[in-house]
This record gives structure tokens, C-alpha cells and sequence, in this order.
């Protein structure tokens, strides 16, 4: 019994630190595969085969090949070390299902926003939510092959972000990228907080 009561005392102490984060973007940015690729459990998907009914509703241009959706959200974890883990939430792409932005967002240190550059416009309406609501992002530029390539500051100017917000080019479907857009937020997030200490 001792034993027991010995490990709820120590409960408080070894539960670490949760950081919701979100993953947000354009329908086809690559949502789903960041979170799949950097997450170290099975990530919770809500992808759903795309119908008939989805047509003259989703916007495919540029993305013709894809075949499948988030419906809901996706949902993935990855420990930092024994004081912190990260919970990742992507966010539905679709003009249809962003009225559940609002919920997905309560409670967010901060957001990931996915962009592409065959369909640029499809991630400003991921940046204005956020910065509507003082939420810290930054905007990854997901490099899909055959794309255009443009650099950090050609992306800042395309969708005219604040100086403060990072800009990083990267690769959705590799687990290193993906931890170092993570990297980047968590560190852009330390900044806004303590805008004394510089990085």
C-alpha cells in the first residue's frame, strides 16, 4: 500500500507539460501527411474517400490527384522530452468545415500554417484566422515536387506577413522537417512571450 501511496505523490511531478498545436492550411497542403509523418503514435485520421457529392464544392485545381479528405481532424503526439509533449491537431482544409476551426483552436499555443505554391490562396484564410485571433504561426511552404520554388522572402511578401512571422520551407511527408517547423513554432511562440530574450 505504501508503495501506491509513494507513486500518487509523484504523479504531479513526472506528468508532463501538454501543448496543443495546431496544423492548419489549404485543402491538399499536406496536413495529413505532416501530422502522420512526425507523430510517434498511430495518428488518429479522419480521411474519407472523396464522392460526386464533394464536386463543384472542392476547389481541385492543382490538386486533381487527390482522392481522400479530412472530414473531422487529424491528431498525432510527439514527446520532447520527459517535461513536454506536443499534440498535434490538423485542421479540415475546406471552406465547409471551418466552423470547427473555432473549437480545434480553444486552448492552441500556436499554429503551423501549411502552404503550397501551386495554390498559394488557398492558406490565407488559415493566416487571417490566426492572426485575427493573436494566435502565434508560422507558415511552413510545403515543397511539393514539380512546384515552383520561391524563397522565404518571396512567400513573406505573396501572402504579406507581419516581419515577426517565420517562414520555413520544408517537406510534409519527412519526419526531420516536420520537427523542425515544430522547432521553429515552439521557438517563435518563447519569443512573443518574452520579447526581452532573443534568439
Amino acid at each position: 500500500m505504501a508503495s501506491v501511496d509513494s507513486e500518487a505523490r509523484q504523479d504531479p511531478e513526472t506528468i508532463p507539460l501538454a501543448v496543443k498545436i495546431l496544423i492548419a492550411g489549404g485543402f491538399g497542403a499536406g496536413k495529413t501527411t505532416m501530422v502522420g509523418s512526425v507523430s510517434e503514435i498511430t495518428p488518429l485520421s479522419t480521411e474519407e474517400v472523396m464522392t460526386e457529392a464533394s464536386l463543384g464544392v472542392d476547389d481541385l485545381e492543382g490538386v486533381e490527384e487527390k482522392t481522400t479528405t479530412t472530414v473531422a481532424l487529424d491528431f498525432g503526439r510527439i514527446t520532447v522530452n520527459d517535461a513536454v509533449v506536443l499534440y498535434l491537431f490538423g485542421t479540415p482544409g475546406q471552406g465547409r468545415f471551418w466552423f470547427m476551426w473555432d473549437e480545434l483552436a480553444h486552448g492552441a499555443l500556436g499554429s503551423v500554417v501549411l502552404a503550397d505554391t501551386r495554390r498559394l490562396d488557398t492558406c490565407f484564410p488559415s493566416i487571417d484566422f490566426f492572426e485575427h485571433r493573436d494566435i502565434p504561426f508560422v507558415v511552413a511552404v510545403n515543397c511539393f515536387e514539380g512546384a515552383d520554388r520561391y524563397t522565404e522572402q518571396e512567400i513573406r511578401e505573396a501572402v504579406d506577413l507581419a516581419p515577426d512571422v517565420p517562414v520555413v520551407l520544408s517537406d510534409a511527408r519527412r519526419r526531420e522537417s516536420s520537427k523542425e517547423v515544430l522547432l521553429t513554432l515552439v521557438e517563435h511562440v518563447m519569443r512573443r512571450r518574452s520579447p526581452a530574450v532573443t534568439g
